[in-house]
């Protein structure tokens, strides 16, 4: 995983801190030996309702952008501001774009809004662009029938409540009785994890320290060194609300911009 780090972040059209990138570029990699087209799950959870957040953004009270920001925003703007240096000291972009967009029309509900707002936003710039350049950088075509267009307008006149049942994405379920074994259907979900993203340490956390230490990163001034030192202190102490972690997410992030931007 950590060799082939160099050549997964050059694949990438943009920074990804997704753990599962450099898994999916693995498993490309080993699947394009054998087949040229593969059927991808991507965007069954956001069409119908598959993730945990869903249901405890929907309990919350407030407005629609502070009960999204809750359970989704990395990190709220101070500690944005506490992360990077003054030059790149932003306005809260990220709330008042957020905020427009769950206020558009025609979304009944809030869920209506936030599985609207994912499937336009939320698929196009984080799942599918990964698992496309990871599967293309091997010359394998990945499909995604869940987002077939017509499946998604009709899966959008669902009343979401419907689509939240029982841990989520009960149409599906209900259309695959009978089909496949119920032990497929009602296993707990999962995802394709990388423990060694997820927490960082030993010669992981040393690629990430590296990184974050090089004169490169020193000299650009996009982190406050403070920040860096205290998430190398303690990587396993910083998460996101995703779970994601903090340090792997600023070492990707400066990687990326030293393998595409640096090297020009």
């Amino acid at each position: 995983m950590l060799d082939a780090l160099p050549e997964v972040v050059d694949q990438m059209s943009e920074p990804m801190v997704s753990q599962d990138v450099a898994a999916f570029y693995l498993l490309s990699k080993r699947v394009a030996q054998s087949v040229k087209v593969v059927m991808s799950g991507q965007g069954a959870d956001e069409v119908f309702g598959g993730y945990f957040w869903y249901p405890l953004m929907a309990a919350e009270s407030g407005s629609p952008v502070e009960r999204f920001r809750r359970h989704y925003f990395d990190r709220d703007h101070g500690e944005y501001l506490a992360t990077v240096g003054d030059e790149y000291a932003l306005t809260d972009v990220t709330t008042d774009y957020v905020a427009a967009r769950l206020a558009e029309p025609f979304a009944d509900t809030f869920l209506d809004q936030v599985l609207r707002f994912d499937a336009t936003t939320l698929i196009v710039d984080d799942p599918v662009k990964r698992v496309d350049n990871m599967t293309m950088a091997w010359g394998l075509e990945a499909r995604v029938p869940f987002l077939a267009h017509t499946l998604v307008e009709l899966a959008m006149t669902m009343p979401p409540e419907l689509k939240l049942k029982e841990g989520g994405k009960w149409p599906l379920k209900a259309i695959a009785r009978g089909l496949i074994p119920n032990s497929v259907i009602d296993r707990p979900k999962g995802y394709f994890p990388v423990p060694a993203f997820k927490y960082p340490q030993g010669a992981f956390l040393d690629f990430m320290r590296g990184v974050l230490d090089s004169d490169a990163c020193r000299n650009r001034g996009l982190f406050r060194r403070e920040m860096v030192e205290r998430l190398l202190a303690e990587p396993m102490q910083h998460y996101t609300r995703l779970q994601g972690a903090k340090v792997w997410h600023l070492a990707l992030l400066e990687y990326w911009l030293q393998r595409h931007v640096d090297r020009r």
